[in-house]
């Protein structure tokens, strides 16, 4: 994700993030509905179809289904600014620092679920968060300058006087390289050259991630609660095996549906609705960006597997691997330097906290 924000541009544009999360979204609710459909058709076995898809709604749209909403909400805005963040901070910072949400988890199951953490765990809590703050102590001191060229770049600069000179300023100076035929302000010259080369803002790419780690909080210990509430159900005529299937693939397939709206009307159409209207709804796009939403579609089905299957505990040391993979990688093709601070709080377990979290 952190690549796909920084890579070279796609026929001179940058991909739009809300088409991605929109993008996302739609496949998540395809898999989860086609997953549905088949626990559906186990259970009932040569049901007509039209009892299959009768069912299938009843189950999607029945009930405390609403309910789900105000977690995709959540879900939504935090996929949003987790492409903010990966836009300004490099991957293993990103991925250190979104561990947080464990702990937005914690407070949260509290206030919500009314559940007890032992002194311990909250010990471990306040080790990540510190740790967490020890990872950006040397972010505080990189500044970001979307305006200006770099200092040694200015320094070399040869500004042309004239149009006939611009034709041939390549061939005299860098400068020029990010220009397009447009850029005869000073305005546009700002806006080729900050698309060409973006510029990693580590304050805004916090913001992000904090804002990011407190709507997965929420929204997990919230989507746990609905799961537990309608479980309750099952003593009143709703057999096991009808709340085994809407507990999970059900909720998950109302999830995505529900996400659908914010990222269709609020970030697609509101929010970026000229440029898609512009440049269209793929600009920008390459198998990486294709990647990319894959990742985020099946990344949050997996994690509901992973809390279904196997237990938190693996979940955490699942995470713990997965920031050690994304130290190296960065380190081997996205030319992050490491430092102490990192480098020690990257190989280091995650605090092995029993809070549930979907996504």
């Amino acid at each position: 994700m952190h690549y796909s924000r920084i890579m070279p541009l796609v026929d001179g544009r940058r991909y739009i993030p809300s088409t991605a999360v929109l993008s996302a979204e739609i496949l998540k609710f395809t898999v989860s509905l086609t997953m549905a459909l088949y626990e559906t058709q186990s259970k009932l076995q040569h049901a007509p179809a039209t009892t299959l898809f009768s069912t299938l709604l009843q189950d999607m749209f029945s009930g405390d289904s609403w309910k789900m909403a105000i977690p995709a909400i959540l879900y939504t805005l935090q996929n949003s600014l987790q492409y903010i963040a990966a836009s300004h901070l490099d991957a293993s910072t990103l991925q250190i620092t979104y561990q947080l949400k464990i702990l937005a988890t914690a407070i949260f199951s509290v206030v919500l679920l009314g559940r007890r953490i032992s002194l311990r765990k909250w010990l471990a809590l306040l080790m990540l968060a510190v740790g967490v703050i020890i990872i950006q102590v040397p972010l505080a001191t990189v500044t970001s300058d979307l305006i200006s060229l770099p200092g040694d770049e200015l320094e070399d600069s040869w500004i042309p006087g004239f149009m006939t000179e611009w034709l041939g300023a390549d061939k005299k100076t860098t400068v020029a390289a990010g220009l397009v035929r447009r850029s005869a302000t000073y305005q546009g010259i700002d806006a080729d050259f900050r698309l060409r080369n973006p510029h990693l803002n580590s304050t805004i790419g916090l913001l992000a991630i904090i804002i990011a780690c407190t709507t997965s909080g929420l929204a997990g210990v919230y989507f746990e609660k609905i799961l537990k509430d309608f479980q309750g159900e099952a003593g009143q005529g709703i057999t096991q095996e009808r709340v085994h299937v809407i507990g999970l693939w059900i909720r998950n397939a109302q999830l995505s549906f529900y996400s659908l709206f914010p990222a269709l009307f609020i970030g697609v159409l509101f929010n970026d609705g000229e440029l898609i209207a512009k440049y269209g709804f793929f600009s920008g796009y390459n198998w990486i960006v294709c990647v990319v939403v894959l990742l985020q579609a099946f990344g949050g089905i997996l994690v509901s597997l992973v809390i279904k299957y196997a237990n938190n505990i693996a979940k955490n040391f699942a995470t713990s691997i997965g920031m050690i993979i994304s130290f190296v990688v960065s380190c081997l093709f996205l030319d992050l330097q490491p430092s102490v601070h990192v480098s020690v709080l990257v190989i280091r377990p995650t605090p092995a906290v029993h809070i549930t979290n979907t996504r």
